[in-house]
């Protein structure tokens, strides 16, 4: 038995570096988290945080008003209060919330209070809800540090949370829609649809303008 008594102390070091990598494992799995943002367009902002690893869904809806269960059209037609919101749920253990507020500031105009791009009013305009103190120093550090790279004043306000209601079913994955809706071009599938508003409203290249190579999600 001598070589079996010997060969004891590694099983046991295989076994303890075995657990290490497991407990590792799940330590990188992090918590699972949330921030709510408006961007314009949430189309685009979902489209655009559904890139980023770490990123578990973005849903659209609405928030900022005071309107219960608001309608889309409700809120773009205006008086609701409301913004075109999309809640981004992530895992922090694979990205954080300094990091997706940076990319926020970069995927928007954050220096427009009347809108964003060929969007319109008050329902497209930018802000950040924030539930809770760690959420607003990270805004606001995030505000701080976008405000000074752009040169420029941010008027994208941080806000406090309220409800939050989700869009209704045919907004969400809008960009990746297979279903065929009318336009001016025809009847295209809703993925082609998004492609062709986005450009139209030339959201990439004003935010390629302001931003340059610091701009994440320039679609092309």
């Amino acid at each position: 038995m001598p070589h079996l008594m010997t060969a004891r102390p590694w099983l046991l070091s295989l076994m303890i570096l075995a657990g290490l990598a497991i407990n590792a494992h799940r330590a990188h799995a992090g918590e699972l988290r949330h921030i709510v943002v408006a961007g314009g367009c949430f189309w685009c902002v979902e489209a655009d945080f559904e890139k980023v690893k770490g990123v578990t869904e973005a849903v659209s809806g609405y928030t900022g008003g005071t309107t219960e269960n608001p309608t889309y059209k409700q809120v773009t037609r205006g008086g609701t209060g409301h913004y075109e919101a999309v809640r981004i749920d992530y895992d922090s253990g694979v990205v954080t919330r300094d990091e997706l507020y940076h990319l926020f500031f970069r995927s928007v105009d954050p220096t427009d209070a009347g809108g964003q791009f060929c969007d319109r009013g008050d329902s497209y305009r930018t802000a950040i809800f924030v539930s809770n103190p760690a959420e607003k120093a990270a805004a606001t550090r995030a505000k701080a540090e976008a405000e000074k790279a752009l040169g420029r004043k941010i008027v994208t306000p941080i806000l406090e949370a309220g409800l939050f209601y989700k869009a209704e079913a045919y907004h969400q994955d809008y960009y990746k829609g297979t279903k065929r809706v009318l336009t001016r071009f025809g009847a295209i599938r809703q993925a082609d649809a998004y492609k062709r508003y986005r450009k139209g409203c030339k959201r990439d290249a004003r935010i390629e303008k302001l931003w340059g190579k610091d701009a994440p999600f320039i679609s092309g």
